[in-house]
C-alpha cells in the first residue's frame, strides 16, 4: 500500500469534536487505499500550559525534566485519536516517540532527529493496522531519555516520517488554508499563495511565520518531500492549500513573496567589550552553551580598543543570556562595562527569490519605513531576505506598509 503522512496541529485537535473531524479526514485517505501515518500535536494551548508549569516550578529548569513534562501533551492527543479511529472500525494504534523509535540527539528541548527505523510500524501495517497515530515533537536520546524537538517540532516529525517511509506526500493540516503573503489578521488584503519555493518558505518560517517549523522545511527540501499546507476546517479538494516546492516548479513570482514578523524579540548590547581576536567566540560560545538562540548581530566601530556588541534573541531567553554573560565575565573570559536589554522590539522581514535579480529592494523597504516614521535599530540581509529590528509598537504598521508598498495582494 502507498503511504501518506498527515499532520494535525494543535487547533485541529483542540477538543474531542475536532479530533473526530480530523479522524474523518484520515478515514477518507484510508478509503483511498493508503496506509496512513498521522502525526499529532498537543491540544491547542496545552503545550503553553505545560511550559508555564515548568517555568513556574523552576525558572532555570533542567531541560531533561522539561522534555518529560512538555512531551506529555502529544501523548494524550495520539491516544484519543487512535481511540476515535477504532470507534470508526479503522485499525489504529498510537505510537510515542520511544516506541517507533524516533532517534534523536541529546540536545534536550531542541533535539534533532537522527533516524527513524521503519521496521516496527511497517510490521504492524503488514498485520493489518491501517493508521499509526504518532505523537509529534518527541523522540528518544541515545541515553534513553525523552527529548523534544523545539516548538513546532511536530511539523519536523511529519516530514521526517514522510522521508523515512518514502510517503507519497506529507499534508500539514492547520487552522489556515495555506501560506499567505503575511498574517491576514494584520493585513486584510493578504493573499494565499498557491505555490511557494522551499527557500522562501524556509526564510519565512525562520523569521517568524508560524505556518511551518524551519527544520521541517529544511528536511522537505533535502529529501524532496512533497509538502502541502492546508486547513483542517475546509472541505477536501485537489487544489486546496499551498504547495511548498522547488523554485523551478514556480512559473512566475513577485519580487517579494511575503512579509514576516516576530513580535517577541529582545535586543541586547554588551557595552565596552575588548576589541580583540576571539572576542566574538568568547561571547557567543557561552550563549550557545546556555541554549540562547542568537539571531541578528551588530558590532560597532572600535574606539580605543573597546567596542559594543549588539545581538537579538527571543525575549523569553533574556534571563539565560544575562546569566551566561555574567558567568563569562566572572570567569574572566570576557570583560564588559554593562549589559543592556531592550525587551520592547520586534523583527520585520521581507522575503522573495525575486530579490536575487532585482536591485533597489532594500532602498524601497527603508524608504517605506522612513515615511511611516519607523526607526530601524538593526539590519541584516541575505540573498533573498531583509530583516530589521524596530520598536514593537510599530510592528503592525510596518507590516501593513511593506505589504502595500510591494503590492503583495496582486499575483505575479
Amino acid at each position: 500500500m502507498p503511504t501518506l503522512v498527515m499532520k494535525f496541529g494543535g487547533t485541529s485537535v483542540a477538543n474531542l469534536d475536532r479530533i473526530a473531524r480530523a479522524s474523518k479526514r484520515v478515514a477518507l485517505e484510508v478509503a483511498n487505499g493508503y496506509d496512513v501515518i498521522v502525526v499529532v500535536s498537543a491540544m491547542s494551548g496545552k503545550t503553553n500550559e505545560l511550559v508555564g508549569w515548568v517555568n513556574e516550578t523552576s525558572p532555570l529548569y533542567d531541560a531533561r525534566e522539561y522534555d518529560a513534562v512538555v512531551s506529555s501533551g502529544e501523548n494524550v492527543t495520539a491516544g484519543l485519536m487512535a481511540l476515535r479511529l477504532q470507534e470508526m472500525d479503522i485499525p489504529a494504534r498510537s505510537w510515542q516517540g520511544w516506541q517507533v523509535p524516533v532517534q534523536t540527539t541529546s540536545a534536550h528541548a531542541n533535539a534533532r532527529i537522527e533516524g527513524i527505523p521503519t521496521d516496527n510500524i511497517n510490521a504492524k501495517f503488514a498485520e493489518g493496522m491501517k493508521v499509526a497515530v504518532v505523537a509529534g515533537f518527541q523522540g528518544i536520546s541515545p541515553e534513553g531519555r525523552i527529548t523534544t524537538l523545539g516548538r513546532g517540532g511536530s511539523d519536523t516529525t511529519a516530514v521526517a516520517f514522510a522521508a523515512a517511509f518514502d510517503a507519497e506526500r506529507c499534508d500539514i493540516y492547520t487552522d489556515v488554508d495555506g501560506v499567505y503573503t503575511t498574517d491576514p489578521r494584520i493585513v486584510r488584503k493578504a493573499r494565499k499563495l498557491d505555490r511557494i519555493a522551499f527557500e522562501e518558505m524556509l526564510e519565512l518560517a525562520s523569521l517568524g511565520a508560524k505556518v511551518l517549523q524551519t527544520r521541517s522545511v529544511e528536511l522537505a527540501m533535502r529529501f524532496g518531500v512533497k509538502l502541502r499546507v492546508l486547513s483542517s476546517f475546509e472541505e477536501p479538494s485537489d487544489n486546496a492549500g499551498t504547495l511548498v516546492c522547488a523554485e523551478e516548479d514556480i512559473m512566475e513570482s513577485n519580487v517579494v513573496a511575503g512579509v514576516a514578523y516576530s513580535r517577541d524579540e529582545a535586543k541586547m548590547t554588551l557595552i565596552s567589550v575588548a576589541d580583540r581576536p576571539g572576542i566574538a567566540a568568547a561571547i557567543f560560545g557561552p550563549l550557545a552553551d546556555a541554549g540562547v538562540n542568537v539571531d541578528m548581530i551588530v558590532q560597532n566601530i572600535s574606539e580605543e580598543g573597546r567596542t559594543d556588541m549588539t545581538f537579538s534573541c527571543p525575549v523569553d531567553q533574556v534571563v539565560r543570556a544575562q546569566k551566561a554573560m555574567e558567568d563569562a565575565k566572572a570567569g574572566g573570559t570576557i570583560n564588559f562595562h554593562d549589559l543592556v536589554a531592550d525587551e520592547g522590539v520586534a523583527k520585520v522581514s521581507i522575503v522573495g527569490i525575486g530579490m536575487r535579480s532585482h536591485a533597489g529592494v532594500a532602498a524601497k523597504m527603508f524608504a517605506v519605513l522612513r515615511d511611516e516614521g519607523v526607526n530601524i535599530k538593526v539590519i541584516t540581509t541575505s540573498e533573498i531576505k531583509i530583516s530589521v529590528l524596530i520598536d514593537r509598537k510599530y510592528m503592525e504598521l510596518a507590516v501593513q506598509a511593506l505589504h502595500d508598498a510591494f503590492e503583495l495582494e496582486k499575483s505575479a
